[in-house]
């Protein structure tokens, strides 16, 4: 745990159908809200058929984001997440307009895929309602996706993120807010299909409560109770009362719900289409709303980091198990890497940063995580996997680096390969990779004798090792493995020096 923990912790959560905002005060490890803002952007709404984001919803999300920004304005990057969901990870622009709204924010977007988001969505539902003993389905509809979790505690067992959501579904089968039962039949059974490959994963029969967050669940939860449709939450009985009440409206302004902000109004009716199928495909009977969400999931994650319990270590070892790695060499292999990346910050050729180190002690642990699919060529197959796997706790430009890192720990150097990472890796990560490879290169015997002593430096692109005196003439292989690293690295741009 750092020697003083931040007063204030944020959170924004970049969805497609919302911009959220939290801002708490962090004291003896407990948390009080102190700010919330919410904007009703319509990311998903901005998503042509090309999946290109236009430009009236960027600007439209550029101006939120400059109001956001100046709330986060004195927040120090450690004591912050932020997030984008469905939109950003599907628009084929988003890369360019991540560009704009990073520096409307002042601080850097983390694109989160669909598994993750759905194990924040429950981290912030478990927090919001205490422990329990009790298996829960969490359902939380977004603008563009829809998750579903099974968890107990604050443990989710099985996650799940559908390309479906109140914004898209209602632009899709309600355009211009135009009513038919056609139509709502029509919308039901899209998301009745896209729900039918998770059918018995989620069925009634694994979990005992169920439970909706997000503003679509709430705002059906309000309008129920408010029709005296259900006194208890989102029931069955009440959803079929109020699919009938608009059924019988050609125009969602026809309908007569005070209730119901006028935000919420133009994709309130894909989020109930949405909430109908999954009722009746799972055999759900009644729900209850919860005030926790992505969110809040965020901030606790962010608090599993402040306070030593990062959820990302978790998984790297989790992976490495399942990969049945070498834990024992590369520990050796992690202790080495760190050992000179602790020269390298004393001499100020590195900053001393922590997530510096964190993703160099990741990708010694995972670096040889391809040998079990195949030896050969299996620096590739460690990178692919990272790069497309679920891993809890990691965004996309997160795996991406790691992947980069480990990828590129042997063989040919390609500097192309660090080159569209986000600043400031583009210009770390190759330092970072090339403290890998050397890692790996003096490990390679995998004996258990420790390493005598070395000095590291790097002068931009020169490298120099000195070993104790004659240490390498008894080294033959060694040696030549260093010359062989000399030309893979002269290849890149980088002069390797040892003696």
């Amino acid at each position: 745990m750092p020697t003083k923990p931040p007063e204030i912790v944020a959170a924004v959560d970049l969805g497609s159908n919302s911009f959220h905002m939290i801002v708490c005060r962090l004291q003896d490890g407990k948390l009080q809200t102190i700010d919330q803002l919410k904007e009703m952007v319509r990311l998903a709404s901005g998503l042509d058929q090309d999946k290109i984001l236009n430009q009236v919803t960027q600007d439209r999300a550029i101006a939120c984001l400059e109001r956001f920004g100046q709330r986060l304005r004195e927040i120090p990057a450690d004591s912050l997440r932020i997030v984008g969901t469905n939109t950003m990870r599907t628009a084929k622009n988003a890369a360019e307009f991540l560009l704009k709204a990073e520096k409307a924010l002042g601080h850097r977007i983390h694109v989160i895929s669909g598994i993750e988001e759905a194990r924040l969505i429950y981290m912030g539902v478990a927090f919001s309602l205490g422990s329990a003993a009790n298996l829960r389905l969490v359902m939380d509809i977004g603008g563009g996706s829809t998750e579903y979790i099974i968890g107990t505690g604050d443990t989710p067992k099985e996650k799940e993120s559908l390309y479906m959501g109140c914004v898209s579904v209602s632009d899709r089968f309600f355009k211009d807010g135009k009513l038919s039962r056609e139509a709502f039949n029509q919308a039901t059974l899209f998301a009745e299909q896209e729900l039918e490959p998770f059918e018995q994963q989620f069925h009634r029969s694994h979990w005992d409560e169920a439970i909706g967050a997000s503003g679509s669940l709430k705002s059906i939860a309000k309008v129920l109770q408010a029709k005296n449709w259900s006194n208890n939450g989102i029931t069955r009985a009440g959803l079929e009362q109020l699919v009938g009440y608009i059924n019988n409206h050609h125009h969602i302004n026809e309908l007569n719900l005070p209730e119901l902000d006028d935000e919420r109004l133009p994709v309130f009716v894909g989020g109930v289409a949405i909430t109908y199928a999954t009722f009746k495909t799972l055999g759900i009977e009644q729900m209850t709303v919860s005030d926790g969400a992505l969110r809040e999931g965020l901030i606790h994650d962010l608090l599993g980091r402040i306070y030593n319990h990062d959820v990302r270590t978790e998984t790297v070892q989790e992976l490495a198990g399942r990969y049945h790695t070498d834990q024992v060499h590369s520990l050796r292999v992690k202790k080495t890497a760190l050992e000179m990346l602790k020269q390298l910050v004393a001499k100020n050729c590195l900053p001393d940063n922590e997530n510096i180190e964190l993703f160099l002690r990741w990708a010694a642990v995972l670096h040889e995580i391809g040998r079990d699919i195949a030896h050969s060529q299996y620096h590739k197959h460690s990178g692919y996997i990272i790069e497309h796997g679920d891993m809890a706790g990691f965004s996309n430009q997160d795996q991406i680096l790691l992947a980069t890192i480990i990828r590129s720990h042997r063989r040919k150097l390609s500097l192309s390969r660090f080159q569209n990472l986000p600043p400031p890796w583009h210009k770390h990560a190759p330092y970072l990779t090339i403290i890998l490879r050397l890692a790996v290169l003096l490990r390679r015997n995998r004996h258990a004798e420790e390493l005598p002593a070395f000095k590291i430096s790097i002068d931009k692109a020169k490298i120099n090792l000195e070993f104790p005196r004659k240490w390498l003439e008894q080294l033959p292989l060694t040696k030549a493995d260093l010359l062989q690293e000399a030309d893979y690295l002269k290849a890149a741009g980088f002069q390797l020096a040892f003696i």
